[in-house]
């Protein structure tokens, strides 16, 4: 099994540092700690348990560290700073590892650039040595690239040449669409495998700058220091320690105290019910951050977070997720009103809204179908309903069961679920919903706070259908036995490009064209056929390619 959950005292590959305003998060990747057998991590080149240890420790800068407003990423190799991902490991793992480790990664990437933008808490990158493939990549997520000036480092995306696969973390993305290197320049540099240093890369604004060896630890330091007194993090509060998230895990599914998931393996389906809180909100910031980790919203993100990737990296057969909700509405609008009153003004209710932002964001790129069901006696209110509008399907029931004494099921919209907590594509799940009925987006919005019955929803849009009690339970199982019947990868593809809808952005490019192609990539016999360039890379062999464009 594979567990995302870790901590700074178990890290074998990082290294957190903290001086003031300024922490340093440098990687030294142990080589024999490896996720998997049958491979070395040497050269600082990473597998999944490496970025799993980075993820933690960008959760831990935002939410225990709110003294921190510059994290400058480095190395501890002098002349490697990352080698990217580790080619043998990619050479023994399964197809889906594959995919699934380029996902994570991404997110991981794109958490680091919301750290950046959106927490106040910028990274910067000081390269020395050289930065291949995934390592140029892990440097492109930061803000500011700051590269030794040596004679030997230097940055390069060598995928293409090498391994006849994509730098499969962003890199050809963020090279034009971040860092807005010319095109032309761009497929040079991503046709050659020994890559480009010194001031051609600042000419080719690949870096930022470049430094003399003598110079470069200072100009760091400045730079990191100029950067954070930019920042509105405070000096003087407390943070959030993330303890470990409690689970048990069973053979018919997994309890958190927020969530349970139980599995029906026939029709290879989870049943996932989220629990709406037990008390009230706290009544100001001090109650909030007295209850810390507690803290309802950030406790069921923690939790979500902690759910979606167990479920896809651990149950890979388990193709459909069922959502539920089940508490008082009322309750969650108290949390919701929190949220909203205070996300503007307090370090730690943004982080909250933020991690809540990107967990709603893991869910819409995750490759399963997506549906949620709306029964008496939940709780899909606020920023809890965001889960609603980001499946593929939604039913609510109209009525309530017979015999069962718990009222007809509502909905209650609030502001967050017209912004605050955009998509990939820039846009709310309920404009990108109605994007082709701006009017509806309105409609909906004059709804705010009110309970919204079946017949409500169903006139404004907000959910697929509104059977009755004597056609429900037909028609869910039917819904769920028929998707159980289709094929898996054309579902991945469909449910992909029809999530995507509105703007492209960087974002949306990375996950919705580059994951789609790195994924049809890792299965052409020119990348892992016996004689593909990533099955042979390091025999000195030369790979055989089919030559047939396609």
């Amino acid at each position: 099994m594979i567990n995302f959950q870790t901590s700074p005292e178990s890290y074998r590959h990082w290294k957190l540092a903290f001086d003031g305003a300024v922490a340093t998060l440098t990687m030294d990747v142990d080589p024999t700690s490896t996720l998997a057998p049958g491979y070395e991590l040497k050269m600082n080149s990473y597998d999944l348990g490496v970025d799993i240890e980075l993820y933690d420790a960008v959760q831990r800068l935002r939410f225990e560290h709110p003294e921190v407003r510059t994290v400058v990423m480095a190395s501890a190799n002098p002349k490697i700073f990352c080698a990217g991902a580790n080619i043998k490991m990619l050479g023994v793992s399964t197809h889906g590892h594959k995919v699934n480790f380029c996902k994570f990664t991404n997110e991981t990437r794109n958490s680091i650039e919301d750290a950046s933008e959106n927490s106040r808490q910028t990274y910067m990158c000081a390269v020395t040595g050289t930065a291949a493939g995934g390592g140029y990549e892990l440097a492109l997520a930061t803000d500011y690239i700051m590269m030794v000036d040596d004679g030997n480092t230097a940055v390069s995306l060598p995928e293409v040449p090498l391994l006849a696969v994509l730098p499969g973390t962003g890199g050809l993305t963020r090279v034009v669409d971040k860092r807005k290197v010319r095109r032309d320049l761009a497929d040079i540099f991503c046709s050659i495998e020994e890559g480009v240093k010194g001031k051609r890369a600042v000419e080719w604004r690949l870096v930022d700058e470049v430094i003399p060896s003598s110079a470069f630890k200072a100009a760091v330091a400045k730079r990191a220091a100029e950067l954070a007194a930019k920042s509105d993090r405070p000096a003087g509060e407390k943070g959030v320690v993330l303890a470990q998230v409690s689970r048990v895990i069973g053979e018919d599914g997994v309890t958190y105290p927020h969530i349970d998931i139980a599995f029906d393996r026939a029709t290879r389906a989870a049943n996932i019910t989220i629990k709406g809180p037990n008390s009230a909100c706290p009544a100001d910031l001090a109650g909030i951050k007295a209850e810390g980790v507690d803290f309802y919203p950030l406790a069921l993100a923690r939790e979500l977070d902690d759910a979606i990737l167990h479920l896809r990296a651990n149950e890979t057969t388990i193709a459909t997720w069922v959502f539920r909700t089940e508490g008082d509405a009322g309750l969650v609008m108290g949390y919701d009103a929190a949220l909203q009153k205070f996300g503007a003004s307090d370090w730690l209710v943004r982080e909250i809204l933020l991690y809540w932002k990107r967990t709603c964001k893991r869910l819409d790129v995750t490759s399963r179908t997506l549906f949620a069901l709306v029964e008496p006696g939940s709780c899909f209110a606020g920023f809890v309903a965001e889960i609603l509008f980001a499946v593929d399907r939604s039913f609510m029931l109209d009525g309530t069961f017979e015999g069962n004494p718990a009222p007809a099921a509502t909905i209650r919209l609030s502001a967050l679920n017209f912004e605050g907590l955009p998509m990939g594509n820039g846009l709310s799940r309920l404009a990108t919903r109605f994007l082709g009925e701006p009017d509806s987006v309105g409609k909906a919005r004059d709804t705010i706070g009110r309970d919204l019955d079946a017949a409500a929803c169903a006139k404004l849009g907000l959910v697929t259908g509104t059977p009755d009690d004597i056609d429900w339970e037909d028609e869910i199982r039917l819904m769920i036995e028929e998707r159980a019947a289709f094929s898996p990868d054309s579902l991945t593809g469909m449910e992909a490009n029809l999530r995507f809808a509105g703007p492209e952005t960087m974002e949306t490019k990375i996950f919705g064209r580059l994951t789609a192609w790195q994924n049809w990539i890792f299965q052409r016999p020119n990348a892992v056929g016996d004689a593909g360039a990533l099955k042979l890379y390091g025999t000195g062999k030369r790979a055989t390619y089919n030559q047939e464009r396609v």
